[in-house]
């Protein structure tokens, strides 16, 4: 009909996957919140506290969450399960999301499987279908995992295709009595093979298994703002004069990855983002490992190059001590040599100091030169007024040093030590 009409239509669910898109990403919101109330709906099925307690009338401990699926409803379940204190364990496709989901206190499941790495970018951001044999890996894993969990959610859905079957009914008749399951799936057909889409039931074995597929409409306030923001951010991208004047760019990935019709045609669907040749870009090379006779080579060249650099050193300060000489009393000349060699030792033992102990370094000299509060102690007691005044003050600046510099170089040691 808007072809017919020759009408612009924007899909809000249908923007590319790209970072810029995220902000009018409705389906991204909306999953958002799925993940978020299932945790809800299984907390309110579930008979026990999700965080552990060690009370006077017994100790609880603390409910195990599996959550099948990491994509922006399986991170949001994530999330809410450790914010209620679960033991959470996630699972994915994508090896690459590991990383994200322990830095949000979860655990990731690994598989014993070699070739897990999954071609995201080819289906738009979601994870690829799964070869037979990972998916062998996958269900025993899940078999494995069964007995323990008393919440799973599984999230696993590809646009367009039927949800794969991941949660079998061996593993739900393996799960401990007052278990819970929570199908976000559900209305491509469940990832679980007892759900019923929009109904809750439970197994003979008591575990209960839910299937509603109106998550976000079960928080309509929350799912209406966030969905009007979607449109605010697209109405934004959209007039880009900030006049009121809409500019469909048919240059620009976003608004063309979310346009179905343009003038009379149908231009679904849009050509993949500019940005997928970044990520199909060939890896660089590692470099190359040296042989042991190349290895040998460099510390030679190293270890020659040094020598020249300290005979150069030292023969630039044999001109000066004889210029010095020439001119410089005998008195003079002996405390000269000493400064010298003090700042050419001193030279070559911080040039090879870690960057990184510079600052305790620097502190810790600080409070060995301050050893001139020994002199300001021996003035304090002239008779002058002017001179104790000016012993006092060294003292007081020498023991700021003195203090000031072990107690920098120990808190900054310190961050380099494990508790």
């Amino acid at each position: 009909l808007a072809r017919e009409q020759g009408v612009t239509a924007i899909a809000m669910d249908m923007v590319p996957r790209i970072s810029r898109a995220q902000k009018m990403d409705a389906l991204s919101s909306m999953a958002n919140i799925a993940g978020y109330r299932a945790v809800i709906e299984a907390a309110n099925n579930f008979g026990r506290f999700f965080t552990g307690q060690v009370t006077a009338a017994g100790k609880v401990p603390p409910a195990k969450v599996l959550v099948v699926g990491a994509g922006v409803a399986g991170l949001a379940a994530i999330g809410a399960a450790v914010s209620l204190g679960a033991q959470v364990h996630a699972f994915d496709v994508r090896p690459e999301v590991a990383e994200q989901i322990e830095s949000m206190g979860a655990e990731f499941v690994y598989l014993d499987f070699q070739d897990q790495v999954q071609d995201g970018a080819a289906t738009g951001g979601y994870a690829a279908p799964s070869s037979p044999e990972f998916r062998e890996k996958q269900l025993e894993k899940f078999r494995e995992l069964a007995p323990e969990m008393d919440i799973v959610i599984t999230t696993a859905l590809i646009p367009g295709r039927d949800a794969p079957k991941l949660w079998t009914a061996d593993m739900v008749a393996a799960m401990k009595t007052g278990s819970v399951i929570v199908d976000l799936a559900a209305e491509r057909g469940g990832n679980c093979e007892l759900t019923v889409p929009d109904e809750r039931i439970v197994t003979e074995n008591g575990v209960v298994v839910i299937g509603y597929t109106d998550f976000p409409s079960r928080m309509g306030a929350q799912a209406s703002e966030l969905y009007g923001n979607n449109i605010r951010h697209m109405l934004s991208d959209l007039t880009p004069g900030k006049d009121g004047v809409i500019v469909q760019n048919m240059e620009d990935d976003v608004i063309r990855g979310s346009t179905v019709t343009h003038d009379g045609d149908v231009t679904w669907p849009p050509p993949p983002p500019k940005v997928a040749a970044i990520a199909a870009q060939k890896p660089k090379e590692k470099p190359k490992e040296p042989t042991p006779e190349e290895r040998r080579a460099q510390e030679i060249a190293a270890f020659r190059a040094q020598t020249r650099s300290q005979v150069t050193l030292l023969g630039a300060g044999a001109v000066l001590m004889l210029l010095v000489g020439l001119f410089a009393p005998a008195s003079f000349l002996s405390h000269f040599i000493v400064f010298v060699l003090a700042v050419f030792v001193g030279f070559q033992v911080i040039w090879n100091v870690s960057h990184s102990l510079h600052t305790p370094l620097m502190a810790i000299t600080n409070a060995i030169s301050s050893i001139i509060i020994v002199g300001a102690l021996l003035q304090i007691g002239s008779g002058g007024w002017l001179v104790v005044l000016l012993a006092a003050l060294s003292v007081l600046m020498a023991g700021v040093n003195i203090f000031g510099g072990f107690l920098v170089t120990r808190r900054m040691l310190a961050m380099f030590q494990k508790s």
